[in-house]
């Protein structure tokens, strides 16, 4: 027997998550989905409130997972300590609100979700995740399938901390990037990989954001304003995942596009 696991990219703006609202549980259903985690750490285009987490949940996310913008919105602070479907980079301060993975309990078993966050290419100092990991798979744990949401910016960084875990976790894939991979597979002792799931959000967009606001930046406009979701057609992007029940290893990997 094999379970599917789903894994979305990373929501930008409302209306990537009206799109999830409308497309999610459709999708799920169609594809016989028994697990869910959405990298939801841009649903309010950078950042994440309560109530946007909220709607992601409502959407069909079983477990949200976070990155570099965190704690950009102040409401979330208390939401993270509440709410233990939400999970930050456990790598980050220990000083830090919430937790960076857990174990829930399904239909299908215990599953549990790392999240972990890179260091090449960062604005700030996360300790190692190759260390927090090997720490976090030490812990006792009833669960035979862990999922491992890398947050990271070097493709390079993405694929040595899937390859030192292969075999280990039942699979581990990047986000941060925004930009859907084409190297889905799993590697050879069992674990199944790619090294960015894509994004949630706009079609005619940068990474989410409306394309004038990206270009003005490398241009060099010194007039700065926050970033816009931009506008029109929506998509989402992530892997199925699809996972032995009894090793817990990954049997394939498909890396899948929703449009409008």
């Amino acid at each position: 027997m094999s379970v599917n696991i789903l894994a979305i990219g990373d929501v930008v703006g409302q209306s990537a998550v009206a799109f999830l609202r409308k497309k999610l549980r459709p999708f799920k259903k169609l594809k016989a989905i028994d697990f869910t985690v959405v990298n939801g750490e841009n649903a309010s285009v950078v950042g994440l409130t309560p109530a946007d987490a909220e709607d992601i949940f409502s959407a069909g996310a079983d477990v949200i997972t976070l990155g570099n913008h965190s704690f950009q919105k102040s409401g979330i602070i208390n939401y993270l300590e509440d709410n233990r479907y939400i999970l930050r980079p456990a790598n980050l301060s220990p000083l830090s609100p919430g937790r960076g993975y857990g174990e829930f309990e399904t239909r299908i078993g215990a599953v549990r979700v790392i999240n972990l966050i890179g260091r090449c290419g960062m604005d700030f100092g996360p300790d190692s995740p190759f260390f927090e990991a090997e720490r976090i798979l030490k812990s006792p744990s009833e669960a035979k399938i862990t999922l491992v949401d890398f947050h990271a910016e070097a493709t390079s960084e993405k694929a040595a901390l899937a390859w030192h875990l292969d075999g280990r976790v039942s699979a581990l894939w990047g986000t941060h990037t925004h930009v859907q991979t084409s190297d889905a597979g799993v590697l050879p002792k069992g674990t199944g990989f790619i090294t960015d799931l894509g994004m949630t959000g706009g079609v005619n967009s940068i990474l989410g954001v409306r394309p004038e606001q990206s270009i003005s930046r490398f241009l060099g406009e010194a007039k700065r304003v926050p970033y816009a979701e931009a506008s029109g057609p929506s998509k989402f992007e992530g892997a199925i995942f699809e996972i032995d029940e009894k090793t817990g290893l990954c049997l394939s990997v498909e890396a899948v596009r929703v449009t409008d």
